[in-house]
């Protein structure tokens, strides 16, 4: 059976138009495939581990083939709960709004625990990071209040919001990911038509991924 995992990283729960995209997608995608298991994991409702001073003593620990400390083993023990549930899924679901250019702090509070050497990740001193997750994929459903590709001047912002996802979810391993855009949400003459073309672009995304 395959798992999807469904990241909700806007603090605005159902009026967030990242997480109704991403909504509309899923409901096509399980509409393709019922058999789908589906977790759904909202950032801004769940505990997150504090990643201290001993998470990061840990973290050298592993980067260092050494054995953990009674307090380093506390540490990693939390770490590695966290981001079991990650490894579990087959398949992300992102929903993530642009803040200042890149993602909400409480999308990477996240990573920033997951992302962890012998979890996500390994490294070799010839030829560096390697992932550790194999065929998996992401989807991700961004938003944006003035960004847009379109838009050719940086006075309207930059992206550290795509970019940055996509350089951590392929130094784990996920090569395969795809996007859905409703970009800009506010600097544009129909913002409804906008949202609706942008639903309907994840429908027929995931009817596509529901027939691979």
């Amino acid at each position: 059976m395959t798992k999807l995992l469904f990241i909700q990283a806007s603090p605005r729960g159902a009026q967030a138009k990242s997480t109704q995209v991403a909504e509309a997608y899923l409901e096509a995608l399980q509409t393709a495939t019922p058999a789908l298991e589906v977790d759904v994991l909202n950032l801004w409702e769940t505990e997150l581990p504090v990643f201290d001073g001993d998470k990061v003593a840990a973290k050298v620990t592993v980067m260092l083939g050494q054995e953990h400390d009674a307090d380093q083993k506390t540490a990693w023990d939390q770490v590695v709960e966290t981001a079991t549930r990650f490894i579990a899924a087959d398949r992300y679901l992102l929903a993530a709004p642009m803040w200042n250019a890149g993602i909400p702090y409480r999308l990477k509070h996240y990573i920033d625990v997951i992302h962890q050497p012998g979890l996500l990740w390994g490294l070799k001193p010839d030829t560096g990071y390697f992932g550790l997750l194999e065929n998996k994929h992401a989807t991700l459903v961004l938003t944006a209040g003035a960004y847009a590709q379109s838009f050719p001047s940086p006075a309207f912002g930059v992206d550290h919001q795509s970019t940055y996802l996509r350089a951590w979810l392929n130094q784990a391993g996920v090569t395969a990911i795809d996007e859905v855009r409703f970009q800009p949400t506010l600097l544009t003459q129909d913002p409804d038509g906008d949202f609706q073309r942008a639903k309907q672009a994840a429908v027929e995304l995931a009817t596509a991924h529901g027939r691979a």
